[in-house]
């Protein structure tokens, strides 16, 4: 069965590398404009959140709000209140800061890997830049639009998160040892390291950002709402430009936000390698808040709209 699927892998890979040969010039064309765009909007808007979110976990900070939130997370998602940090964060910097926060809350000891598969279910989310300037003002024209694109996906993620609580942990029962702030490195060292993670992370974000632009480049010219579709499930920035600006696009534009696409689910893969955790959860947890996403869009689209 596994050679039979690398088989089907391979041909579909050699189809595509026939098609980049044959269409080179377009395939160029599509690269410099997602190269163009993660200097435009993908770094400015990732890199400081991805530096940041690093020099604060090794700093302590999801001890430090732990005892805070722990009202919260403890019984509703059936995490301690450190896993709080990972979805803060996740809904400020943006993808896949929440998802790379967990991971580095489960390396440091602060989670239990079931606790961090869970908090990878929800954590990792749109930031409110793209949802509310790109989406809402870029494609819909209104600010408005983009703050209720917000909140629906903090909603959805919420619910998500709500959804996947009865997770128990995987085998039997691990000790996991509380790290406390005092434990933690030196500020130059963290900061040190930060900026190194930071900088290895958005080569990564980059990377898959340009390979699923160029994949998508094509769909785009299908039209309709099959091309907007396709193209959102592929990679999101190369979306925003096909939206209409109706409830169809106010639609599809939040279900794909809570999904995020293909290539944030790369993404996601490449910040959680060597960690030990699975993206299994994550990814039912994005197919899941996309669907509540969208159904909630769907109801809310002509109060939001009208």
């Amino acid at each position: 069965m596994r050679m039979r699927w690398r088989g089907l892998a391979c041909l579909g890979l050699c189809a595509v590398l026939a098609w980049f040969l044959a269409d080179a010039g377009e395939v160029r064309r599509a690269a410099a404009e997602a190269l163009a765009l993660c200097g435009r909007s993908v770094i400015p808007a990732l890199f400081p959140f991805l530096v940041l979110s690093i020099l604060l976990i090794s700093l302590g900070f999801g001890e430090l709000v732990s005892p805070y939130l722990a009202g919260l997370m403890t019984p509703l998602f059936r995490l301690p209140g450190c896993a709080s940090s990972a979805l803060l964060l996740g809904l400020a910097g943006g993808y896949p800061i929440g998802a790379q926060t967990a991971a580095r809350l489960y390396r440091e000891g602060a989670l239990t890997r079931g606790e961090a598969e869970r908090l990878l279910a929800f954590c990792n989310n749109s930031n409110p830049v793209f949802l509310i300037s790109v989406l809402g003002a870029g494609a819909f024209g209104s600010v408005r639009t983009g703050v209720w694109l917000w909140l629906i996906h903090i909603l959805s993620a919420l619910l998500a998160g709500l959804a996947f609580r009865r997770g128990g942990e995987d085998g039997s029962p691990q000790y996991v040892a509380r790290r406390s702030a005092s434990q933690g490195p030196s500020f130059s060292t963290a900061l040190v390291e930060a900026v190194r993670g930071g900088l290895s992370g958005m080569l990564s974000v980059c990377a898959f950002v340009i390979f699923f632009y160029v994949l998508a480049s094509p769909l785009a010219s299908l039209g309709g709402r099959l091309g907007p579709l396709l193209v959102g499930v592929t990679e999101l920035f190369s979306m925003t430009p096909l939206l209409p600006a109706d409830g169809f696009g106010f639609v599809l534009a939040s279900g794909c936000a809570g999904w995020g696409g293909l290539s944030v689910l790369c993404q996601t893969a490449a910040v959680l390698e060597g960690s030990g955790l699975r993206l299994r959860t994550c990814l039912l947890g994005k197919i899941l808040q996309g669907l509540l996403a969208a159904a909630l869009a769907l109801a809310l689209r002509g109060y939001v709209l009208g």
